[in-house]
């Protein structure tokens, strides 16, 4: 391929990391897998955390073994998950990070309210309820006042990498102290917290350069090269690789959480988005993402691993779904999203209590129960769509299904029928597509506005339709 550039993605999930090598020329938009590693909650004396140090150990290894493997690599671009944190205090970590899951933020969130209302916190940031946003964390954070600065995840690996403490505004935008109109922290609103300065770093955009790789993180990665700041909230990423076929398509980014929504220029708060628990997050080049968190595959990754558990043996989930679609029966569905699915524990015998307490039948074998939770996913999709048009005045004709959850053709399926429209599935590497866009553009290797950026995915990256029945 002539006149290929070369970048590294580290893309960071709720259960799972890895480092890409992103080619891009003329006609290609390639990604190369260099590493997987697992990710995921571990239980400490103080609570839920994330094993950091393991996460970023298993970061550079791989950034060491895609320029091994590609040297000609220029930039290095870094996103995850939202709203969760390190604190650094003189230039080290204090603690491994909470994890987003633990209980603490519980009673943040009624510290958070008793100051603040909801109603006022909505017109002034834009987002939806979260029990875990990262302002009611930080109102309950006790080591927040000793640390010099904290920075949201993807900003601490390169803070790590570079030495420079940024916040990119994409993620920030997630932790409940950027104003929605503004892009701006909101300095009042975190004074009336007790939030201080600590955790409002200098803002940066998309296709920013954080800096270049400290010295001897150069040396063990085998190259000096720089940090771009990416749309480095996972979700934003993958919407700028979402191949918007109109202006009237949502999109969904599906993988332990379902992100359903549009994209819009400007926010909607109205109280009608406000009680719909709709959100506005930013995303690349000034957009809006206006969406809703639906509870995605974490419910049936966490059935699948209780069964394993039980089992003592590992579940081949292709061959599950398989089965699942060829269940004829209906079953009764249940509401994806209750508050009493959202932890790690025995996702079956929860799912059977909300069944159970609605007056359903539990199904009987596997194939069934598999079948019911793809379709109650999939029903509050399609709920979330049918929410979304009305909120932003749109008339939908199409929807757009990327992340890992494409590669689920009943659940693609199941939410062109329950939603009524067709589905696009892809591209399944979504994220780490935008991540790499980010980084070409910036170093013009890729050019254009999101939609030139978007043309280009769909004409490298053939979808999978799925009409309603």
């Amino acid at each position: 391929m002539t006149n290929t550039r070369a970048v590294a993605a580290v893309d960071l999930g709720a259960t799972s990391g890895r480092v890409m090598i992103g080619r891009v020329s003329q006609d290609t938009l390639e990604l190369e897998l260099v590493t997987r590693f697992p990710n995921g909650p571990v239980e400490r004396e103080d609570g839920l955390h994330w094993d950091f140090d393991a996460l970023y150990g298993h970061i550079v290894d791989g950034l060491a073994e895609a320029v091994r493997r590609e040297p000609s690599i220029e930039s290095i671009g870094i996103d995850s998950w939202a709203v969760d944190y390190g604190l650094l205090r003189g230039g080290e970590l204090v603690a491994q990070p909470f994890h987003y899951r633990d209980s603490r933020s519980e009673r943040g969130v009624a510290e958070v309210h008793e100051i603040v209302p909801f109603s006022e916190l909505y017109e002034r940031n834009g987002l939806q309820f979260l029990p875990f946003n990262t302002l009611y964390q930080y109102r309950v954070d006790e080591r927040l006042a000793d640390a010099d600065s904290a920075l949201l995840i993807p900003d601490l690996i390169a803070y790590l990498l570079t030495g420079t403490g940024v916040a990119e505004r994409t993620n920030a935008s997630t932790t409940g102290l950027l104003g929605v109109r503004s892009g701006e922290w909101d300095t009042d609103l975190a004074d009336r917290l007790g939030i201080g300065a600590a955790a409002l770093p200098s803002l940066v955009d998309p296709g920013s350069t954080i800096g270049m790789l400290r010295p001897e993180l150069a040396t063990r990665i085998g190259k000096d090269l720089p940090v771009i700041a990416v749309g480095s909230h996972d979700t934003a990423s993958a919407v700028v690789a979402v191949p918007l076929s109109s202006p009237n398509s949502a999109y969904i980014s599906c993988g332990t959480w379902g992100l359903v929504g549009v994209e819009l220029a400007e926010p909607v708060l109205t109280d009608a988005a406000r009680e719909a628990n709709f959100t506005h997050e930013l995303g690349v080049d000034g957009r809006y993402r206006f969406l809703h968190n639906v509870t995605g595959l974490w419910l049936l990754s966490e059935t699948v691993r209780a069964w394993e558990a039980e089992d003592g043996a590992a579940i081949d989930l292709p061959e599950l779904l398989d089965a699942a679609s060829a269940v004829v029966s209906e079953n009764a569905l249940f509401d994806a999203n209750d508050a009493s699915l959202s932890a790690p524990g025995d996702m079956p015998a929860r799912i059977a209590a909300l069944l159970r307490a609605q007056g359903s039948p539990v199904p009987n074998d596997r194939p069934e129960f598999a079948r019911m939770i793809v379709e109650s996913i999939a029903a509050a999709f399609a709920s979330a769509v049918r929410t979304a048009a009305s909120l932003s005045g749109r008339e939908l004709d199409s929807i757009h299904l990327v992340g890992g959850g494409s590669l689920n053709r009943l659940l693609c399926q199941a939410t062109a029928d329950r939603s009524g429209l067709p589905v696009l599935g892809g591209p399944v590497e979504a994220t780490a597509l935008g991540n790499v866009l980010v980084q070409a553009r910036a170093l013009g290797a890729a050019a254009g506005t999101l939609e030139d950026l978007r043309t280009f995915v769909a004409r490298t990256h053939d979808p999978v339709r799925y009409d309603p029945r």
